[in-house]
């Protein structure tokens, strides 16, 4: 594994990733073995050259492949007054994509 990387963006939150390496992301419309990518990468380091965006850098691009459709582990809401017995309890499980990352270029 090299020790190249890039920061990319995507579904509001930042993400460092490398050849290789299997993100965890919000989910991205796809099926299991498609090929996604990103362009909108903030930061790239390849052969020790730091390229820094303003606010992506141009022609970079992070290619992928979507690994699986899943669903994250619940977390629960609950709220309670006091001395009312009025309680809420809800559940929320956030859609995750597992993305594959296979290359990152910069032109």
């Amino acid at each position: 594994m090299t020790d190249d990387y890039a920061i990319i963006n995507t579904g509001g939150k930042q993400y460092r990733v490398r050849e290789g390496d299997t993100v965890q992301i919000e989910k991205l419309i796809g099926e299991p073995g498609d090929t996604i990518t990103f362009d909108r990468v903030l930061l790239t380091n390849l052969d020790g050259k730091v390229d820094v965006g303003k606010p992506a850098v141009d022609g970079a691009e992070v290619s992928g492949e979507i690994a699986s459709q899943d669903k994250a582990k619940k977390v629960i809401s609950f709220r309670y007054k006091n001395k009312t017995r009025h309680h809420v309890k809800t559940g929320h499980r956030q859609k995750l994509t597992s993305v594959r990352i296979t290359s990152i270029s910069a032109k």
